[in-house]
């Protein structure tokens, strides 16, 4: 009778086990979609401020303000930073409650940007075969070999990023590379699939970001457009 009570009670832990470790997966993949949709949000309403203003945003100069900086970026690095969520009408973070991260092409930030002769600078390398390779925007940025105008990225759930309180994130992984490269980045970064909680050593490390880009063309024929003399009547 005691073994069959352990019996039943083994049981019903592990369908407990079992149920909670499903209820997890759910609730991931619902803010994996979530992040996706808010990036692509974002994505849409950065190529909506650039048609309406003639130019990009630059990144918001505080963690909890929202607002484009008032200071002009003139670098890479000093164009790189939060979302500025406010100026585009977008709520603050992600699922997982970090702020979008921005990196905007500098020249692209000042009204009016000269669409014939200005060039995007962000690049996107994926990791194939172990190997670095370009998957957006070339090793020199021309008008003939365009980069991307701007990026924008969620940190994911796991490390680094910088919570919508303002406080920085710590990395529980240590050996997660590509993500501390793209803290670091300003002009390249490492886009990668999700290696999964617990997923064992692949090259770069655990990852768990998720990145939109805007793409050029299309942002430049759109601000063409909103620049054109409407057509003559009848």
């Amino acid at each position: 009778m005691l073994l069959l009570l352990l019996l039943v009670l083994s049981l019903g832990a592990a369908s407990l086990l079992m149920a909670a470790t499903a209820s997890s997966a759910a609730l991931a993949r619902r803010q994996t979609l979530q992040t996706q949709q808010q990036l692509a949000a974002a994505r849409e309403a950065l190529i909506g401020y650039a048609v309406s203003h003639g130019r990009l945003p630059r990144p918001s100069s505080s963690a909890q303000d929202g607002h484009e900086s008032v200071q002009p970026c003139n670098d890479e690095r000093s164009c790189t930073g939060w979302l500025p969520w406010a100026t585009l009408g977008l709520t603050p973070g992600d699922a997982w409650g970090k702020l979008l991260q921005y990196s905007v092409t500098p020249a692209f930030t000042v009204a009016p940007v000269v669409l014939t002769t200005v060039v995007g600078t962000k690049r996107i390398i994926a990791r194939r075969g172990g190997e670095l390779v370009y998957v957006q925007g070339y090793p020199s940025c021309e008008q003939s070999a365009q980069c991307m105008p701007a990026v924008v990225w969620s940190a994911g759930p796991r490390n680094l990023g910088t919570s919508t309180l303002g406080v920085p994130q710590a990395s529980v992984d240590l050996d997660n590379l590509d993500e501390q490269a793209n803290a670091l980045a300003s002009d390249t970064f490492i886009v990668r699939a999700d290696s999964g909680e617990g997923a064992l050593a692949v090259p770069g490390g655990p990852y768990s970001q998720q990145f939109a880009w805007v793409p050029i063309r299309p942002l430049l024929l759109r601000m063409a457009a909103a620049i054109l003399p409407p057509p003559p009547p009848g």
